[in-house]
């Protein structure tokens, strides 16, 4: 088979409307000859900066390197954006082919000594050069990751960490492929007996689940959080329950072909001898070199004490569960399946609050709409639906982004509904970044949720988890499509792992404020606004059951950095599992919110492995971040949101964090104004 033309070629010569490749003419087969032409191209490349005959300068080494190896950014970009939204066999194929071919370009490359060479003669001069403090960092950070990749190991060391990298690489792939597996394969149908206690909103959405699974006229309760959550709060039905908690906490490990244990167990190991070669005790203190926190101990010791009271009240809220339990005649211990359930009844009874009473007004048209009016009032962005452009799957909406004064500042796409091709959460990334290095690249970048899907002709009730999620990966987004960097390496979100959860949850406060709530919260059959009295009430029990979601995500928190602070990985990882929840004193009737098997931020890919603190790391800015604008008196402040916008959202890398927050908020905070915002203080 010929090379394909990478100039011509719809993978990477994207000739789509606005700048976006014709998605009708990617073919799935096309992946492999593109990868491999486009992987030739920009190691050619590479050769050509390494092998220079001139006098290492930023513009011939790092700039050039930063600009190289556009074609291989542009296929990997379509093909990420699929094998997490729109997978198939094919693609699961190809991506356990390209996830090892793409971890052995990246050593390739890091472990060039020409290349390396280059970097450190600039690096090592680097005060000489009068470089301007954004390519001072760009140069330092980049000096940094060729020397934790390898670039100063002998041609030992760095042959096995090549295939250290390959091999992690392609359990990765196959982890995040088992986990889908098991969530698209695993369904309970029911039938019209079955639905003691659950809401229309929820029966329209498993009608739908089943009727797209062949099952017209029953109902789906699927593996997926917009109906799983819902479903276990809501069913009076103790048994099914039960059988939906057990499969959605068994994902990657319900069945022997998606088994994600041996997986884990050899990814650990690996981690551990990566950090080592490259000269740390341990995989978390690699992985933390380069983050705000620095070492594990300063993770552990902004966790532990959360954890400690985050159980104290999980403890004081079970009691009073068990007791509302007893008055309705069940004196059954309160079991893992039974605590949404009894938490809701709860929640009615203290503040007379049905969750289920917000959905209605907050219909996903709408909770969109507020998110773009937010965006307009803090940075004044302007978004214009492009209802005749096509993405990757006819589901995805693309929206034309302007600056306040008209001028195009680029695109925003929009993958909403849950469907068994797409890997289960939410998530935000790009097609391309925003830079000005060289011509200049402008920000296409995107979100996918996993909403449940309504039938034809019915609005989709979102329930305020679900707006707030909306509303954090559109902060994540945000952060991307404001950048206003230099380099394409300190772009958008290109920032420490316990930085780039600041923008995205700090941006979730918008969603309840109370102006936006007004205008946006309307009915979705009436159009009337939600009543005061029912905001009053979702504010008094905005801290209900924090107990509960404190001790689900810090327990995995602290699995995970218990995991990868060891200098030798255990050998059953989760009789290890057990061993630290046990130490730590995890309650009877709570699990982790993400147990090992399927804890795809660690295990698919090492994007949060040692770093899934980095959310509550984060919490504690955000808290203190929203503050500011409290106490202004107006959340949408001008000062305070020019600040915001350029020292946070439109900074990206290109400074040390803290110092770009202390410019922000002129101080660090403590942990305190997160654990008050959790009602644990």
């Amino acid at each position: 088979m010929s090379s394909p033309d990478l100039q011509t070629h719809p993978l990477t010569a994207w000739n789509g409307p606005h700048g976006l490749p014709a998605f009708e003419l990617v073919r799935d087969e096309d992946f492999g000859p593109a990868f491999d032409a486009a992987l030739g191209n920009h190691m050619a490349d590479v050769e050509r900066i390494a092998n220079n005959p001139e006098k290492p300068t930023i513009e011939n080494t790092l700039q050039a390197l930063e600009l190289s190896g556009e074609p291989l950014e542009r296929v990997s970009a379509i093909f990420w954006a699929l094998a997490g939204a729109n997978t198939n066999e094919t693609i699961q194929g190809l991506e356990r082919e390209i996830a090892p071919k793409m971890a052995r370009h990246g050593s390739e490359i890091s472990m060039n000594p020409a290349l390396f060479a280059r970097i450190d003669t600039l690096y090592q001069e680097r005060e000489t050069l009068g470089l301007d403090a954004e390519t001072l960092r760009v140069l330092e950070l980049s000096w940094k990751r060729f020397v934790r990749a390898g670039a100063k190991l002998d041609d030992a060391g760095k042959a096995r960490l090549k295939a250290i990298n390959e091999e992690l690489a392609g359990l990765g792939a196959r982890f995040g492929q088992n986990v889908l597996g098991d969530e698209k394969d695993w369904v309970l149908f029911l039938d019209e007996g079955d639905l003691a206690g659950l809401p229309e909103f929820l029966k329209s959405a498993m009608a739908e689940a089943a009727t797209s699974r062949g099952q017209k006229g029953r109902y789906a309760v699927t593996l997926s959080r917009s109906i799983y959550e819902p479903f276990t709060t809501f069913s009076e039905r103790r048994d099914l329950r039960e059988q939906a908690f057990r499969a959605f906490i068994g994902r990657g490990e319900l069945v022997a072909e998606h088994d994600n244990r041996p997986i884990v167990a050899q990814t650990l190991k690996l981690r551990a001898e990566k950090a080592r070669l490259v000269g740390y005790p341990d995989f978390a203190s690699l992985k933390l070199d380069n983050t705000m926190a620095k070492t594990p101990q300063a993770v552990w010791d902004l966790l532990d004490p959360v954890w400690e009271r985050a159980r104290a009240k999980a403890a004081s809220d079970q009691e009073d569960l068990q007791a509302l339990a007893a008055q309705g005649g069940t004196n059954e211990p309160i079991a893992a399946w039974d605590w949404r359930f009894f938490q809701e009844k709860l929640r009615a009874q203290r503040y007379a609050f049905d969750e289920a009473e917000l959905k209605p007004y907050l219909e996903l048209e709408n909770v969109i709409a507020a998110s773009f009016d937010v965006a307009e009032r803090l940075f004044g962005l302007k978004f214009d639906e492009l209802a005749d452009v096509a993405g990757w799957h006819p589901s995805v909406r693309v929206f034309a982004v302007m600056n306040a004064d008209g001028s195009p500042r680029g695109l925003f796409l929009a993958d909403y509904f849950n469907r068994p091709s797409k890997r289960s959460g939410a998530w935000m990334s790009g097609l391309r970044s925003s830079y000005k290095l060289g011509e200049g690249s402008a920000p296409i970048i995107y979100n996918v949720m996993n909403f449940a899907e309504p039938p034809a002709g019915q609005p989709a009730l979102l329930s305020l988890d679900e707006a707030r999620t909306l509303f954090h990966e559109f902060g994540h987004a945000l952060h991307g499509m404001l950048s206003e960097v230099t380099w394409p390496s300190v772009s958008g979100t290109s920032v420490s792992r316990d930085f780039v959860e600041l923008p995205s949850q700090l941006y979730e406060h918008w969603l309840t404020v109370p102006e936006i709530l007004e205008r946006h919260a309307r009915h979705a059959e009436t159009g009337e606004a939600m009543p005061k009295s029912l905001i009053e009430k979702m504010e008094a029990a905005r801290n209900f059951n924090q107990g509960f979601a404190t001790v689900e995500f810090t327990s995995s928190a602290l699995v995970d950095m218990a995991y990868h602070a060891r200098a030798e990985a255990p050998i059953d990882p989760m009789a290890f599992e057990k061993e630290v929840l046990d130490r730590i004193g995890m309650p009877d009737a709570i699990v982790m919110r993400h147990r090992t098997p399927h804890f795809q931020h660690v295990f698919s890919g090492d994007g949060y492995s040692a770093g899934y603190y980095s959310y509550m790391w984060s919490e504690v800015l955000d808290a203190d971040a929203f503050a500011a604008f409290t106490e202004t008196g107006d959340p949408f402040d001008p000062a305070l949101a020019d600040k915001l916008k350029h020292f946070i959202y439109a900074a990206g890398g290109s400074a040390d964090p803290e110092e770009l927050y202390t410019r922000f908020r002129g101080k660090m905070p403590t942990a305190e104004a997160m654990m008050a915002k959790r009602g644990l203080i």
